[in-house]
């Protein structure tokens, strides 16, 4: 187990406080930590899988856990009639289907992106499990029932159409009773905020042109006793105050749009990728007031960007890796490069830091597990079969790993 891990870990307290629940895209807080989980540094189609189910349709949606359900979202195509956009859940202990829910059906069976789906934003569960929000992009965004005999039942839904070249992407967030969704599309963009018990909007911040296409994930952060809603989109990233929704502060970058990577916060600094086509990591201080891009970027690193992938902050250290595979350590507070190694294969899902190891799944179903550190030390190198897109979960010491047809639990077995 490594045990050189610089300062304390980032926001570990924050994530021990969810007792196990993996409630969003990159667990708890959103910056894929679960530090305490004892999961099994090895697996493969034959080793430590507690069980394997098949799921319908086709999506990239991430799984989420709350109490004994692993939920993920699904789209099931019949090219005669059209597609069902449903939300599944499924016992965590058995992997049986509990819940199979249709949320919208849409007459569209041609997806904008044969890598993406229309199921691939991660849902969120509120804390009390009562219910999940799920979200699939210019086609709608719903409440649904999440305990109970009225599991499955719809809540409330609303859309909001825009027009984007390759479809779905960023997940939605729960903050103090609001669902906050970054909406990003040619002919509109903005942030918005929706009551989560009625779906009616609460503010809504527009962007100013030039807008594009974008697919991140919102972060809320605290800055100091001040809570903060930072945004990735096309040529800007921006931080918003969550109960009007005004912006606090921006950087802009012209040349950057087709955002995916979720940012992430630690040391006073936001982590984020400025996207396509050529990407930049700023770290950015979250402490200004308007456009801070020339006086609160504290370093820029261009050499190993990631363009979808997220990062991941454990100790001292920033991990990204490449689209293509180039996993970069960085000191995170100086923006020196510590070291670059080739993890191969295609990457699309953002990493996870368990049980003191770190964890990067590529998209032929291969996961990479190293030691943190300013060396690369390679521990594991496990395989499964089929593809991989969908960022790993973890709960009560237990992977949840989406394959392109299957969900599997990984743990420790006999």
């Amino acid at each position: 187990m490594p045990t050189a891990l610089g300062a304390a870990l980032v926001l570990s307290a924050l994530t021990a406080a969810y007792a196990g629940d993996w409630p969003q895209f990159r667990g708890p807080t959103g910056q894929g930590h679960a530090p305490d989980a004892s999961v099994p540094l090895t697996w493969s189609e034959t080793e430590n899988v507690a069980w394997k189910t098949a799921v319908p349709g086709r999506g990239w949606s991430s799984p989420i856990i709350g109490g004994n359900l692993v939920w993920l979202t699904t789209a099931v195509t019949d090219h005669a009639t059209g597609t069902s956009l449903r939300l599944l859940a499924y016992d965590t202990g058995t992997g049986k289907l509990e819940t199979d829910a249709e949320v919208f059906f849409i007459d569209n069976t041609t997806l904008l992106n044969q890598k993406n789906s229309f199921a691939s934003p991660t849902p969120v569960i509120d804390p009390d499990g009562e219910r999940i929000y799920v979200h699939f992009g210019a086609q709608g965004t719903a409440a649904v029932a999440a305990s109970g005999d009225s599991a499955g039942e719809l809540l409330w839904r609303t859309r909001f159409p825009y027009t984007s070249q390759h479809g779905n992407g960023g997940s939605p967030i729960l903050h103090d009773g609001a669902l906050i969704v970054s909406i990003d599309g040619y002919d509109t963009a903005f942030l918005v905020a929706l009551d989560a018990r009625t779906g009616e909007e609460r503010w809504r911040s527009v962007r100013p042109a030039p807008i594009s296409q974008a697919y991140s994930t919102p972060l809320a952060i605290e800055v100091g006793n001040t809570s903060q809603i930072v945004n990735v989109s096309a040529f800007r990233a921006s931080a918003h105050e969550p109960a009007a929704g005004r912006e606090i502060w921006r950087v802009e970058y012209p040349g950057g749009f087709s955002n995916v990577s979720r940012p992430v916060y630690g040391h006073g600094l936001v982590y984020l990728s400025t996207g396509f086509n050529e990407p930049v990591l700023l770290a950015v201080r979250p402490t200004g007031k308007g456009n801070v891009t020339d006086s609160e970027i504290a370093w820029r690193l261009r050499r190993g960007a990631p363009l979808t992938v997220s990062p991941i902050l454990v100790g001292n250290e920033l991990y990204t890796v490449t689209d293509s595979g180039i996993a970069t350590c960085i000191d995170a507070l100086t923006g020196e490069i510590h070291w670059q190694h080739r993890l191969g294969g295609n990457h699309s899902a953002s990493p996870v830091f368990a049980g003191g190891w770190i964890y990067f799944q590529n998209e032929e179903g291969v996961t990479t597990v190293i030691a943190p550190g300013t060396e690369f030390k390679q521990a594991a190198h496990n395989e499964l079969d089929g593809s991989t897109l969908a960022s790993i979960a973890v709960s009560n010491d237990a992977f949840f790993v989406r394959t392109g047809t299957h969900l599997y639990r990984i743990e420790e077995t006999p």
